[in-house]
């Protein structure tokens, strides 16, 4: 008889996988291996055996345990696990991954349920389109939907006024049919959704001609949406019972609003905090002085320090975005301040450029030349004398 191998190892998984991990290396292998998708493939069958025989060791505490202790030795002789599938238990946990995996194939009795219960109706999508500052502060939007309501005729059951939906023969009112078949571990039963009646348990015979047996109408309604200062781009809000109507007296799903933020040409954000870039001219950076700062809750001034170079950042503290939680906690405004160097200069603007790089100690100033474009001529040498003698 070949050497079993090390259960971890069937599964994939390290010692210390936790239960979920178990589960899902054992639901991958489940899927692949089953002999019902591999039918007459006895390799197949044995890896399903092989996979089914480890999860059922690990995924019981207790002889995942033994076997860290004493490996397959803790269970021969008949032990939990041995010989195949004879002691498996494809109850609860095994069961729950094999209805997953196979419509509750190994489900003893699981099934879909039934649709003759109250249903909650399903939830609504929507988007809306909203502005920087609109986020920031909050604002009131309309959306314009088509919503769905009991039919007036019928009173949501779906059939002719004057008549009554009958109860399903086939699944007897349930909303269920199960079924009993052969499989490699014996009988086992399959609980399904009755294909007659989708589930409701009852059968109209004469439909409402107004819903047309659905029971519902649908109508263009207008909703208000409050939109929360704070909130950011993709978030969405949640509208309480405005979406589908439920079924068999359950309640109305929700209408989800998806919120779409518009960029801004001017701020960014990154949670609460808004930033910017502010363009001050050279002289202002040299010698200082107040400029205006736009912020989403206006114009500020700002005093620039002398010798402020570009790129210096500053912060105006409770300028950004506030608290979805609490509005009156607010993030700041970090203002990137950028020294805008002229392109288009004057030649009056560049000479006194270079007298000022000149009076700087730097180099680049140069005497003009005489309209004429010729040179100043030198003194002559008595003038240079005279110049000696006056001293």
């Amino acid at each position: 008889m070949a050497e079993k191998r090390d259960y971890y190892e069937v599964l994939g998984v390290d010692r210390g996988a936790d239960e979920a991990t178990l589960k899902k290396a054992y639901r991958k292998l489940a899927k692949k291996y089953h002999p019902d998708m591999n039918p007459g493939d006895k390799e197949a069958e044995a890896k399903f055996k092989e996979a089914t025989e480890a999860y059922s060791i690990l995924s019981d505490p207790d002889k995942r345990r033994q076997y860290d202790q004493f490996g397959h030795a803790a269970f021969e002789g008949g032990g939990a696990g041995a010989g195949g599938f004879g002691g498996f238990d494809f109850s609860g946990d095994m069961g729950d991954i094999f209805g997953d995996i196979f419509g509750d194939l190994f489900g003893g009795g699981r099934g879909r349920r039934g649709n003759n219960g109250p249903q909650r109706g399903a939830n609504l999508r929507a988007v809306i389109h909203i502005s920087f500052e609109e986020a920031v502060f909050g604002c009131e939007k309309e959306l314009e939907l088509m919503l769905k309501d009991t039919c007036p005729d019928c009173g949501g059951t779906g059939a002719k006024p004057g008549t009554s939906p009958e109860t399903c023969s086939k699944c007897h009112g349930s909303g269920q049919v199960t079924y009993t078949q052969q499989s490699l571990f014996g009988m086992v039963r399959n609980v399904q959704t009755c294909p007659d009646c989708g589930g409701t348990g009852k059968i109209i015979k004469e439909k409402c001609s107004v819903c047309r047996g659905t029971g519902y109408t649908s109508s263009k309604k207008r909703i208000q949406v409050t939109v929360p200062a704070g909130i950011d781009d993709g978030q969405s809000i949640r509208i309480r019972e405005k979406g589908e109507p439920g079924r068999n007296g359950g309640g109305r799903g929700d209408l989800l609003v998806e919120v779409q933020v518009a960029r801004s040409p001017i701020f960014e954000r990154d949670g609460m905090n808004i930033f910017s870039n502010v363009p001050i001219t050279y002289a202002q950076a040299a010698l200082g002085g107040d400029i205006k700062i736009r912020t989403v809750d206006g114009d500020v001034v700002y005093t620039v320090k002398p010798g402020t170079q570009t790129g210096t950042r500053i912060r105006l503290k409770e300028k950004g975005v506030p608290s979805l939680r609490n509005r009156s906690v607010r993030g700041d405004h970090y203002v990137t301040l950028v020294v805008q160097v002229p392109v288009k200069l004057s030649e009056e603007a560049k000479d006194a450029l270079r007298r000022f790089d000149a009076a700087c100690g730097n180099s680049t100033y140069k005497e003009p030349e005489e309209k004429s474009g010729k040179k100043k001529k030198g003194k002559g040498f008595m003038e240079k004398m005279r110049e000696v003698f006056d001293e």
